[in-house]
């Protein structure tokens, strides 16, 4: 192999979205409607993308969104075996005693942790909340703990839980923003799950209660989530819908009554479908090229991406988008499988809009001494033309 080629593999970029940029401006959408609400948030589920946002950081209480975070603890602890749907729960005076809205679950049956799982996502029970956060933790101020915890895993930087139901206290606060990470999670985390969400009602005790969320009544295309009112945080909705595969995800706080949290939702959601759109151009682990590698078993490594490299954006530019993948210089063996190993920029035009690590899709161990020393002769007189 002589130096030229050599120095072509090692300043490796890779054209891996070819279409040209038109020379046409993108045609410009228009503002994102004005809400009448304290703060709110409209989020692309599958890229994270924020595309409407109000507000969207301010500490405010949650109400029965908290509810949101009962659920998905409880859920988790489903999928982790650690306790099982059909499991009998026995409640206690205190959860029978919890104030606001509720499942109407009596102290001392027993409750299968499904039941209380609908009862709290369609009906949002405070009874049946804090039944089964005794049922998990112990006590709802151990699993209080769990709530924080898990909010620290999810990025919910602007959320602390005092409770299970959403029921007020001085320290006890979430997010717009917050919540719709905490809602992607349920989406994704929990698919099996996640369809209570969209159930209409739940019949406990012979009392059938309906879920509040009007949306899903309204919008076929919306399955979740969960709504929240006290007189402190006001009417608030955290919902979801799916047009044309894409899904977004909307969060109102603080709207002056039920119907308004539902028609103001439903301008979010009607706002970014009719402009946005959303493409998933490589999935995580597919082979996007091979780099060059010096000094180990093989001279090359597979590079691709840790995550779906997925873009939103306002119609007609996902067409225009061009992304360049650059491996950062000369790579040397041993690679761990998982290296980051370059860099991919997606542009429009000459601003970057996104940028990701490649990383090595495979390890390349450390060659032998006849291969590392060749490879540092080649490397000296490359440097030398280079």
């Amino acid at each position: 192999m002589n130096i030229s080629s050599l120095a072509k593999r090692l300043v490796c970029s890779l054209l891996i979205v070819a279409a040209p940029l038109a020379t046409a401006a993108p045609a410009a959408i228009p503002s994102p409607p004005q809400l009448s609400a304290k703060a709110y948030v409209l989020m692309d589920a599958k890229s994270g993308e924020i595309l409407v946002e109000h507000n969207g950081d301010e500490r405010l209480p949650p109400a029965s969104l908290t509810k949101l975070m009962t659920a998905y603890i409880a859920t988790l602890e489903i999928l982790k075996g650690r306790i099982g749907a059909n499991d009998m729960v026995t409640v206690s005076e205190n959860a029978w005693r919890t104030g606001g809205s509720r499942m109407f679950i009596q102290v001392n049956t027993q409750v299968s942790v499904d039941d209380l799982l609908h009862g709290i996502i369609i009906q949002s029970g405070n009874d049946a909340s804090v039944a089964i956060a005794e049922h998990i933790a112990g006590s709802e101020d151990a699993f209080a703990d769990m709530m924080n915890t898990t909010a620290q895993r999810l990025g919910l930087s602007n959320t602390h839980f005092m409770n299970a139901t959403g029921l007020p206290h001085p320290e006890h606060y979430s997010s717009a923003a917050d919540m719709a990470k905490l809602a992607r999670a349920i989406i994704y985390e929990e698919p099996e799950h996640y369809a209570i969400y969209a159930q209409k009602e739940f019949l406990w005790n012979d009392i059938k209660q309906p879920n509040r969320n009007l949306l899903l009544w309204r919008d076929k295309t919306v399955d979740g989530l969960k709504t929240g009112h006290t007189e402190e945080a006001g009417y608030c909705l955290v919902a979801s819908a799916v047009r044309d595969g894409m899904r977004l995800i909307s969060v109102v706080f603080g709207t002056d009554s039920e119907e308004a949290r539902a028609a103001e939702t439903q301008k979010l959601l009607n706002y970014g479908f009719r402009f946005y759109e959303t493409r998933t151009f490589y999935q995580k682990g597919t082979e996007l090229a091979t780099a060059q590698v010096w000094k180990g078993e093989q001279d090359q490594v597979k590079a691709g991406l840790a995550n779906d490299l997925t873009l939103t954006m306002p119609r007609g530019r996902l067409d225009k988008l061009e992304a360049v993948m650059n491996f950062d210089g000369q790579l040397i063996a041993p690679i761990e499988q998982g290296q980051v190993i370059g860099k991919v920029e997606v542009k429009l035009g000459e601003e970057v809009v996104h940028s990701t690590d490649l990383i090595a899709l495979e390890a390349v161990p450390e060659g032998g001494l006849f291969t590392r020393l060749w490879d540092s002769i080649r490397l000296f007189f490359f440097g030398l033309f280079n």
